[in-house]
């Protein structure tokens, strides 16, 4: 096992808050004395995400502590989804069914896996202590909190000052701090790690375990990793995001579109490049991003894939992004011959595209013709004509913007 300073060290990468900082340290130590690892906890409800690089962050720090000797124990939420997590929210979030919520757990499971150790890990439902609370129990937990002391939450108290009418603070939003902190009791966590915006529930843990006699955990939040537009959180409905199960040709070409200084920040959460190799890769991605993201992208996609699928990968983006050649992998389409052709035995380009599936309509179309967005052929000859007649052969390359199809003729 490393040294105290050592992990601390490995710890501190990356991460936005420790609270208390200096407990961290008496943690490591007694752990180091004793033998006995630390009990690191992670909590994830399963609301049906499909996981992005944005969400591998903590738990890229969760797979740390495993290879630092220490337990990981990832809680999924299942009765905590039922209420839905205000933190970070100005409006509820919708609630699911029990069903809904075992079923992204068990296809949560099998994307965590791409980044921890699953079978390392001590994987708990929080239902397994909830479902067994009677109502005297709900109301011996909510007497550890006061009104007042909730509403001092950032999505609460905008909330209730900003729009108190029109943005509703539910009861039920109320119980999820207090849920999510009375798990750290259940499993007697040493540690917890979260996003920057869920400091409050995680010092919630510490409170409630110092009720219960606890020594309290330590609260590790990490910072929000911004998506490819480098402003917004990464996120699915954003556009902005690189999900881990995504194949690594998409990885790559995703990676590469990044701003330049997205950089430093993707290198130190996202992989482990030491920190003055970042330091150094990033001064000279000032005259050379181009090097600095394509390691950045081997780094990320060598660890989703591997190192051959990574090369690979970039190969192709040198191929058709730098050389502007067409991909190997190419989709094709299935023409009808008679469903194109012309009286003079060409086809005409407007049938063809809508044919191709690479225009809705014949409306549509003739717009991106005459918008000179298609070309065709090896020679990437432009079509501007609506009107234009093309000569229909097997294998025929129809390119619209970025979208491309290789024509297989059927008679």
């Amino acid at each position: 096992m490393k040294s105290v300073d050592e992990q601390i060290e490995l710890i501190r990468r990356g991460t936005e808050q420790i609270e208390p900082f200096g407990d961290l340290r008496k943690k490591l130590e007694k752990s180091s004395v004793t033998g006995k690892p630390l009990r690191v906890k992670y909590g994830i409800d399963p609301t049906g995400i499909d996981v992005h690089l944005g969400h591998t962050v903590p738990l890229r720090k969760l797979r740390l502590f495993q290879e630092l000797g220490h337990q990981a124990v990832l809680i999924l939420g299942n009765y905590t989804a039922l209420v839905g997590d205000p933190s970070g929210r100005d409006q509820t979030r919708a609630r699911l069914t029990p069903e809904q919520v075992e079923a992204n757990a068990r296809d949560y499971l099998i994307q965590v896996s791409k980044v921890i150790d699953i079978t390392k890990t001590e994987v708990r439902r929080n239902g397994d202590w909830f479902s067994r609370f009677a109502f005297l129990d709900v109301l011996a937990l909510t007497s550890k909190i006061t009104v007042q002391r909730m509403l001092e939450r950032d999505d609460f108290s905008k909330r209730f000052n900003t729009r108190p009418e029109s943005v509703p603070i539910y009861l039920h939003e109320c119980l999820y701090p207090l849920m999510q902190g009375h798990d750290s009791v259940e499993i007697k966590a040493d540690i917890e790690l979260g996003g920057s915006e869920q400091l409050f529930n995680l010092m919630m843990g510490r409170r409630l375990q110092e009720a219960d006699g606890q020594e309290p955990q330590i609260c590790l939040t990490l910072p929000i990793l911004r998506g490819l537009d480098g402003v917004r959180r990464m996120g699915k409905s954003l556009g902005n995001y690189v999900g881990v199960g995504e194949q690594a040709k998409a990885q790559f070409f995703k990676i590469m579109q990044i701003p330049d200084d997205l950089m430093k920040e993707w290198y130190e959460l996202l992989t482990d490049v030491p920190a003055a190799e970042i330091a150094s890769l990033i001064d000279n991605a000032k005259t050379h991003p181009k090097a600095a993201k394509q390691r950045l992208g081997l780094e990320i996609v060598t660890y989703y894939h591997g190192g051959d699928a990574a090369l690979q990968a970039r190969a192709d983006w040198e191929k058709e992004v730098r050389e502007k050649q067409d991909p190997d992998d190419m989709p094709e389409a299935s023409v009808s011959r008679a469903a194109v052709m012309l009286p003079s035995g060409k086809a005409g380009i407007v049938k063809l595209l809508v044919a191709a599936g690479l225009a809705k309509s014949n409306g549509d179309a003739r717009q991106k013709v005459t918008e000179g967005a298609v070309n065709i052929g090896p020679e990437k000859t432009k079509v501007a004509d609506p009107k234009a007649e093309i000569e229909l052969n097997d294998g025929l390359v129809l390119r619209l913007g970025k979208n491309l199809r290789r024509v297989r003729v059927v008679d």
